[in-house]
Parts: C-alpha cells; sequence; structure tokens
C-alpha cells in the first residue's frame, strides 16, 4: 500500500500512538495492575495503534480493510472501558457541548515531540492528573479516533471499488502479459 513508514504520517495513526501511551499511564495509575481490565484496556490501546501500522504495509486492500476494522473494534472497546470507568467510580461523563470537549477535539497532534501525550508541552497534561479528566479526555480522543478511522475505512472501500484489489490487478497485469484483454 504505502511506502515503509507512510503510515507514520497519518494523522490517525499519530492519534493511536496518543491514546495508547495515555492508556498505559492511564491503567498504571487507576486500574489494578494484577487485574484483566488493565491488561485489556492496554491491550486493546496497544492493538489499535498496530493495526493501522500493519494495515497500511500490506499490499492487499483488502487485508488493509480489514486490519482497519480490527482496529476500530479495539479502540471502541477501550472506549467502552472509559465510559465503564467513569460510571463505576461515579464520575461525570462530560457531554458533547462542553467546552473541555471542544477544546480537546481542536488539538491538533505533536508527532514532532517525544512523549508528546505526557510532555510538559502537551495540552493533555492538564487533563492527566484527576481521573474524571483523564477519563473523560481518552473518551473524546476515542471518539475522535474512531471518527478517523471510519473516514479511513470508507476511502480505502472507495478505492477498492474504483481501483479493485491486489489480487484482481495482479490477474490483470497476467492477463496483459499474455496478450488476453
Amino acid at each position: 500500500m504505502s511506502n515503509s513508514g507512510g503510515y507514520e504520517n497519518l494523522l490517525v495513526y499519530q492519534l493511536a500512538i496518543t491514546i495508547f501511551d495515555l492508556t498505559v499511564i492511564f491503567c498504571n495509575r487507576h486500574i489494578d495492575k494484577r487485574s484483566r481490565t488493565h491488561d485489556q484496556m492496554v491491550q486493546a490501546g496497544r492493538s489499535g495503534k498496530q493495526n493501522i501500522a500493519e494495515g497500511s504495509l500490506e499490499k492487499s486492500l483488502k487485508s488493509y480493510i480489514k486490519l482497519i476494522g480490527v482496529s476500530r473494534g479495539s479502540f471502541g472497546e477501550l472506549l467502552e472501558d472509559y465510559k465503564d470507568y467513569l460510571r463505576q467510580n461515579n464520575l461525570p461523563l462530560w457531554p458533547k457541548e462542553d467546552s473541555r470537549v471542544s477544546y480537546i477535539r481542536s488539538i491538533r497532534e505533536n508527532s514532532n515531540l517525544p512523549n508528546w501525550a505526557n510532555s510538559p508541552n502537551s495540552p493533555y497534561v492538564k487533563y492527566i492528573d484527576k481521573p474524571e479528566d483523564f477519563a473523560n479526555l481518552l473518551v473524546v480522543l476515542l471518539h475522535k479516533e474512531n471518527y478517523l478511522l471510519d473516514q479511513l475505512n470508507r476511502s480505502l472501500e472507495d478505492k477498492f471499488i474504483n481501483e479493485g484489489g491486489y489480487t484482481e490487478n495482479l490477474f490483470k497485469k497476467r492477463l496483459n502479459q499474455r496478450g488476453i484483454s
């Protein structure tokens, strides 16, 4: 699909890194490390990120679409974990209209900063001290990520419909090589 490392420039991948890094910090602070929930949340964040990378490196557009779907599923699961955390700890889930939600949604990822997610220069830092703020930050970021994944999936499906898949295009090249059209 893309040249090696091209996925690193995708906003959807950069945001996935932020979500994964923040999830590790959140879980280490607020979820018992011996619990299954801790492991599942960290693994869902990792899976979401890794499947974007793996998918973009696939030659097969069909495989890329499938792996984006796996990523979307992992991040959907992680979103539910954060909502559960808020509900089970009697903490409010911020409504879409909340000014904090609007502000977080407006933040652009900055992959040029090492440890961007919890860097002192990161706009996210002010949200990671209180569990309510931290969990809601991740809810907002996950909604943003899922939206971006849905957009990427739609564009990949359109490309597949208009240009065909890897196997289909190889077959066309084979027919052309043989002089069959």
